[in-house]
């Protein structure tokens, strides 16, 4: 057992109650984990069992069958965690996607932005947000498509951009849409829907009475309780 699940059973222990379990069977059990941990990547972190995956129990994970079709829970639950849990999805660990809870978005957001300057002026960068601020919402193939970057090797270009400007907690995921074939059943993997957190938690949610170094040590404090057999470079890896 990783020190993560450790960590909420113990916590059980000592609570004398349920709490999260070690084993999460369905989305509101994800959801109030991630209201109590507060930061949470969805796949491998680099520290052992830190990831929704690594909670997930058997049935929940990606599954394929004989006729080429799969059912991956946790995948298909995103939509309804950053709904209906209160919390922000991004790529904003490493480059890797995860979870973040209300309760620390301000101090993250605090830390990310003193750390990536704003978007120079006539940018590519400033030109995605813009037009981001502008529209509200788009998925990303449409959003691509508004700046005008549809050429050869653009994609790949685009998506380095989106990538950057979601570890600088200018850019996260409001939702997902996925095609439907001609039943009305939706298939593949989806779309991410982008817009800004501004946009999707509204100003407030984006200010935070601390320096950017108090919100750093704050989340680190946290995370080292979190996480007891994780490095201290491990932990500024999820942060930084």
């Amino acid at each position: 057992m990783s020190a993560f699940t450790d960590y909420f059973t113990d916590n059980q222990k000592k609570n004398g109650k349920q709490g999260v379990p070690c084993e999460i069977h369905s989305c509101p059990e994800l959801i109030e984990c991630i209201r109590q941990v507060g930061f949470l990547p969805l796949l491998e972190s680099g520290i052992p069992g830190f990831c929704a995956e690594g909670l997930m129990a058997e049935e929940c994970r990606f599954t394929t069958f004989p006729d080429g079709s799969w059912e991956w829970p946790l995948w298909q639950w995103k939509g309804s965690v950053i709904r209906e849990g209160g919390c922000v999805y991004g790529k904003f660990f490493a480059g890797k996607a995860g979870f973040i809870g209300r309760e620390w978005w301000a101090d993250f957001y605090n830390w990310r932005h003193s750390n990536y300057p704003e978007p120079e002026s006539d940018s590519i960068e400033e030109t995605i947000l813009s037009t981001l601020r502008e529209r509200g919402s788009m998925i990303a193939r449409e959003l691509r498509a508004a700046c005008g970057l549809t050429g050869p090797k653009m994609r790949s270009l685009f998506d380095n951009y989106i990538n950057r400007l979601q570890m600088a907690c200018c850019i996260v995921t409001e939702d997902f849409v996925y095609p439907t074939d001609k039943h009305g059943r939706e298939y593949g993997f989806g779309w991410s829907l982008l817009t800004t957190p501004r946009q999707l938690l509204g100003e407030n949610a984006c200010q935070c009475p601390r320096t950017p170094e108090e919100s750093y040590r704050r989340m680190t404090a946290h995370l080292a309780r979190l996480l007891p057999d994780a490095t201290e470079k491990q932990i500024q890896k999820i942060l930084k």
